[in-house]
């Protein structure tokens, strides 16, 4: 991943990353992220990985976030200073036409891209997303909002987590110790408590019901039944504004979506094939590879190291020592004498004619 910055309209500075090969696929921001931690976290990386596996993976800290500018000055939030942040990266960027996608806070975002610019965008993916904030919705909805401002002045910027955790087990209820730890850190390390604060807020009076409603892309909608976060009626009510839109139900409670969990799987699955992506071609039927581990193998082949492959492929070392290992198992190789034997293997089939 390489990490530039772009100006905003009013001189603010927004750090974006691009990962993967593949058609452009834009990432609208959402609530705390961090470019830098994101990449390395037991929290996003997989999120990373998948959907930069086929497509370029365009995302950015929002303002007063991450690595952007933490200064956002005053009045610096809201739907038209956030949909012209995004059109501030995508310029940036260099892409013309693109494949954008909404997570939680992002999907309203995203929706007001499209409403504004219907003809750069190809598709519309929308995950764990709402239309309407808390404030826009019902008298309960408002008071846990209040509340939870009330958590994020107290304990957002100190050292112990305890106030913290509640936001971690709203957002990960089934995440281990590590990716709840993690979490915890994330919050601190993403922004200011002041910040965070006047993020909540302008999130909880957002409204884009009717600028969904008049919405002519295609568009896939997942949300997970027992999200605590974002309520399952709320990614329905956005699906149903949303003209033509496939609505997808994830059995799951994460509002941030697992490695190790089915829903993952299933809503990568969906998302590959709502974008087009083509199937992998299989891999000979003895050897059973799957499309990453043939596509390691044949740079192993080429002479490339752990560490080359890592970097041409945008991963990490471990990632492709993990994968390298279920090739040697797969192919019944071990020893020193493995890597040599794989990659021999693998030239000498790819050498036949088709």
């Amino acid at each position: 991943m390489h990490v530039e910055f772009a100006p905003a309209s009013d001189g603010l500075r927004l750090a974006y990353g691009v990962t993967g090969s593949g058609p452009p696929l834009v990432k609208a921001a959402n609530w705390m992220t961090n470019l830098e931690h994101d990449w390395g976290s037991p929290v996003w990386r997989h999120w990373l990985e998948g959907l930069g596996e086929h497509h370029t993976l365009i995302r950015y800290d929002e303002r007063g976030c991450g690595l952007s500018d933490r200064d956002a000055g005053d009045g610096a939030f809201g739907l038209e200073r956030w949909v012209a942040d995004l059109e501030t990266v995508v310029a940036a960027a260099g892409v013309d036409r693109f494949a954008l996608l909404g997570v939680s806070q992002g999907a309203a975002l995203a929706i007001a891209y499209a409403a504004r610019h219907p003809e750069r965008v190809s598709r519309l993916v929308l995950y764990g997303g709402y239309a309407r904030g808390l404030a826009r919705r019902d008298a309960a909805a408002r008071e846990r909002a209040e509340l939870l401002v009330s958590l994020i002045r107290l304990g957002w910027g100190q050292p112990n987590a305890a106030f913290r955790r509640l936001f971690t087990m709203l957002y990960l209820p089934g995440g281990t110790p590590e990716q709840m730890a993690w979490f915890d850190d994330l919050q601190r390390h993403s922004t200011s408590p002041e910040t965070a604060v006047r993020i909540w807020q302008a999130r909880g009076e957002l409204d884009v019901l009717g600028l969904a409603a008049g919405l002519d892309v295609p568009a896939l909608v997942l949300h997970a039944r027992d999200d605590a976060v974002v309520p399952f009626a709320e990614g329905r009510l956005m699906a149903g504004a949303i003209p033509g839109a496939r609505f997808v139900p994830l059995e799951g409670h994460n509002h941030i979506l697992l490695a190790d969990e089915p829903a993952w799987g299933t809503m990568l699955a969906e998302v590959h094939g709502f974008l087009g992506v083509e199937a992998t071609p299989p891999a000979p039927a003895a050897w059973g590879l799957s499309g990453r581990e043939q596509q390691i193998l044949g740079l192993v082949a080429q002479g490339l190291s752990n560490e080359e492959i890592a970097a041409d492929l945008v991963l990490s070392v471990r990632t492709v020592e993990r994968h390298l290992a279920n090739v040697y198992g797969k192919l019944r190789l071990s020893g020193r004498s493995a890597r040599a034997a794989a990659a021999a293997r693998y030239a000498q089939e790819t050498a036949r004619p088709a």
